[in-house]
């Protein structure tokens, strides 16, 4: 294998690790700190892709694709909080604790989002324009590397430092980190962690959105089962990184994105996927709490 091969599979298979993380980091928050199965946070995903769609191909009046994309990326990021926060605010809120109920609603909510973003604006496969920018290549180690692959690499970089900062410096990070150590010594001590998880809620949906708008820059369009196919790695990433752990799922998203190139490239197309069920078999026969998850309940 060429140095250039090398670089180019890495690159490519990091910006793929950087989509997983941005689904799967809120999923492990949810999960981790709430006990909740949210099967509807796939569709988080898909209400960033579709709203990129939408912004880049109807706001034609903003004739820049860079600011347009800006707006597109902002919008798209509003709506995920607002969908993140209205799926706990008025549907699981009433049920936690309830895991048989969260899972029938979740899984609900997900098929008839999918079924109304299919009917409202078709099954087929959509595309939206990019900036110029991100069509262009950069050349490393005498790779090509597509600058769309560096900048979703770059934001997830961004984000998952903004995400360790709120955890360990804010007051409501402080609630969620122990929320997710012991969530009934946190309610013993009479804090209100309703709000804490309606803020996790929010802010799982908004990162899932901006994932559903790299995601779709990435495979270069989106679908009503975009989300639905991506959940089912960003669950993978989770186990193998440890539920609550930011860390570890970042980690466990590089391992999962890097195999999956690697082993597709080598081996064919759809090993490399085989190969990532293989690993989540592993990790959970070997250490069931995840690469970093210590989490105690």
């Amino acid at each position: 294998m060429s140095l250039q091969v090398f670089v180019l599979l890495s690159v490519t298979g990091l910006g793929l690790a950087g989509v997983y993380f941005l689904i799967a980091s809120g999923l492990s928050l949810i999960f981790g700190l709430m006990d909740v199965l949210n099967l509807a946070h796939g569709l988080f995903f898909t209400v960033g892709g579709y709203a990129t769609w939408w912004v880049m191909t109807r706001f034609q009046w903003i004739e820049s694709l860079g600011l347009r994309f800006l707006v597109a990326f902002l919008i798209a990021t509003v709506l995920g909080l607002a969908v993140g926060w209205a799926t706990e605010r008025f549907f699981v809120r009433r049920f936690y604790g309830d895991h048989v109920t969260q899972i029938l609603i979740t899984l609900g909510i997900s098929l008839a989002g999918v079924a109304l973003v299919g009917g409202w604006f078709s099954y087929d496969p959509q595309t939206f324009p990019v900036p110029e920018f991100m069509r262009q290549v950069a050349v490393i180690a005498g790779a090509r590397i597509p600058v769309s692959r560096l900048l979703i690499l770059a934001i997830s970089v961004v984000l998952l430092v903004g995400l360790l900062a709120v955890l360990r410096r804010t007051r409501h990070g402080l609630i969620i980190r122990a929320g997710v150590e012991n969530r009934q010594m946190v309610q013993a001590m009479g804090i209100d962690v309703a709000k804490s998880f309606t803020l996790v809620f929010a802010v799982g949906g908004g990162l899932a959105a901006i994932g559903g708008i790299l995601g779709g820059v990435f495979f270069a369009g989106v679908t009503p089962e975009f989300g639905l196919n991506m959940l089912i790695f960003a669950f993978i990433v989770v186990v193998i990184g440890g539920l609550g752990s930011v860390e570890g799922t970042a980690l466990s998203a590089v391992i999962v994105g890097l195999t999956q190139q690697f082993v597709n490239f080598f081996a064919g197309a759809g090993v490399g996927d085989l190969t990532v069920v293989v690993l989540l078999a592993v990790t959970l026969l070997l250490r069931p709490q995840g690469l970093l998850g210590e989490v105690a309940r």
